[in-house]
C-alpha cells in the first residue's frame, strides 16, 4: 500500500514538472481553444454569413503573450480593411460577368496586395481578404459592399475575442517572459564560462564551444522576439515596466565577451603562463559565473542586483598577476599567436567587467522596488 502511494506521488511530481515545463504552450492551447469557441458562438449569435472567418481570426491572433496578440490583432485588422476596400472597389468598378473577366478582376485584386504583403509580411491577410470580397458575391446573392462589410465585421469579432481571451484568461505578459528568457541566458552564460575557464590550461574542443555558444544564442533570439512584444504592451499601457532594449543589448555584449574568451582559451596558454594564470583565471571564472547566476535569480525574483565586491576582487587579482607577468618580462618570448590570445583574453575580461556593471544596473532597474 505504501509502495503504491509512493509511486503515485512520484507520478504526480513528474506530471507537475512536465506541466511546469510546458505551461506556456499548454496555456496557449487553452486560450486558442476557448477563443475559437467564443468566436463561433458570437458570430452565430450575430448572424454573420461566414462564421468560419471569425473563428480563424480568433485562432490566428491569439498568441503566446498579450503583446504579440495585440500586435497580431492590429496587423490583421489593418490588412483586412485594406483588402476589403481594394477588393470591394475592384468588384464594383471592374465588370466580371464571365469567366475571363473574373480572372482578370481577380488578378487586379490580388497582384498589388501581394506586392504589399511581400514588402510588409504583417499585412499578408490583405490579398486573401480581397479575394474573398471579390468571389463571395459570385457564389451568393450578396453585393460587393455587403461582402466587404461582412469580412471586416467577422475579423473585428474574431480579433476582439482573441485579444479579450488573451488578456483575461490566464494572461501572460511579454515582460514576464522577457525576464525568464534573460535569466535563462544569464544561467547559460555562467555554465559556459565555467566550462571555458575552469580548465583553461587543457584547451577546449571547438564542437563543445559551438554547442555552448549556440544555446546562448537561441535564448537571446527568443528574448529579442519577446522584446518586440514588450514594446507593444508598453505603448498600449498594458504594462508599466522598464524598456527591454538595454537588457537585451547588455546580454548581447556579454555573449560577445564569451565568444572572445572561448576563442582565446581554445588552445592552452604556453608555460610558464599556465601555472601563473591558472589560479587567477579559475577564481575569476568562478566569481563571474557566480555573479551571473545570482543576477539571474535576483532578476527572476525582481530584486536588486547582488553586491559585486567578490567579482571586483577577482578581477583585481587577475589584473595584478597579469601586470606582474608583464613586469617580469614573461610575455616577451611569446610568439604572435600566443600574445594575441593573451591580450584578447585581457580585453574580453575588461569588457566583461564593464558589462557586469551594466548588468547590475539593469537588474536593479527591473526590481519591483526600483532599486530603492
Amino acid at each position: 500500500m505504501t509502495t503504491s502511494f509512493e509511486r503515485g506521488k512520484s507520478v504526480w511530481r513528474l506530471v507537475r514538472a512536465a506541466f511546469r515545463r510546458q505551461r506556456v504552450r499548454l496555456t496557449l492551447a487553452l486560450r486558442v481553444t476557448i477563443a475559437a469557441a467564443l468566436a463561433l458562438a458570437i458570430a452565430q449569435w450575430l448572424g454573420l454569413p461566414l462564421p468560419l472567418w471569425a473563428v480563424l481570426t480568433a485562432m490566428v491572433v491569439t498568441q503566446v503573450n498579450v503583446g504579440r496578440t495585440l500586435k497580431s490583432v492590429i496587423d490583421y485588422l489593418i490588412g483586412t480593411l485594406g483588402g476589403a476596400l481594394w477588393g470591394g472597389a475592384i468588384a464594383m468598378l471592374v465588370p466580371h460577368g464571365h469567366e475571363w473577366a473574373l480572372l482578370a478582376a481577380l488578378a487586379l485584386a490580388v497582384a498589388p496586395l501581394a506586392v504589399v504583403a511581400g514588402l510588409y509580411p504583417s499585412l499578408s491577410v490583405a490579398p486573401i481578404t480581397a479575394t474573398i470580397v471579390l468571389l463571395i458575391p459570385t457564389m451568393t446573392q450578396a453585393t460587393p459592399l455587403a461582402s466587404a462589410l461582412d469580412r471586416v465585421l467577422e475579423v473585428v469579432v474574431g480579433g476582439s475575442v482573441g485579444f479579450a481571451v488573451s488578456f483575461l484568461l490566464l494572461p501572460s505578459l511579454a515582460h514576464a517572459q522577457a525576464i525568464a528568457a534573460a535569466a535563462r541566458a544569464l544561467e547559460q552564460m555562467a555554465r559556459a564560462l565555467r566550462a571555458l575557464l575552469l580548465e583553461v590550461v587543457g584547451g577546449r574542443d571547438s564542437n563543445e564551444l559551438h554547442r555552448l555558444q549556440d544555446g546562448i544564442g537561441q535564448s537571446l533570439v527568443e528574448l529579442g522576439t519577446i522584446a518586440a512584444a514588450c514594446e507593444h504592451e508598453r505603448r498600449a499601457r498594458l504594462a508599466v515596466e522598464p524598456d527591454t532594449g538595454p537588457l537585451l543589448r547588455m546580454l548581447l555584449r556579454l555573449r560577445h565577451d564569451l565568444v572572445i574568451v572561448g576563442r582565446a582559451t581554445q588552445v592552452p596558454l604556453p608555460e610558464p603562463l599556465q601555472s601563473r594564470l591558472r589560479s587567477p583565471l579559475s577564481g575569476l571564472a568562478e566569481a563571474t559565473a557566480d555573479y551571473l547566476s545570482t543576477c539571474a535569480g535576483e532578476l527572476r525574483r525582481r530584486r536588486t542586483a547582488p553586491s559585486g565586491q567578490a567579482l571586483a576582487s577577482a578581477f583585481a587579482n587577475y589584473h595584478a598577476e597579469l601586470a606582474a607577468i608583464r613586469q617580469q618580462g614573461l610575455t616577451r618570448g611569446l610568439n604572435a599567436e600566443a600574445a594575441e590570445r593573451l591580450f584578447a583574453l585581457g580585453f574580453a575580461f575588461e569588457q566583461m567587467r564593464q558589462n557586469c556593471k551594466d548588468l547590475e544596473r539593469c537588474v536593479t532597474e527591473w526590481a519591483v522596488d526600483g532599486g530603492s
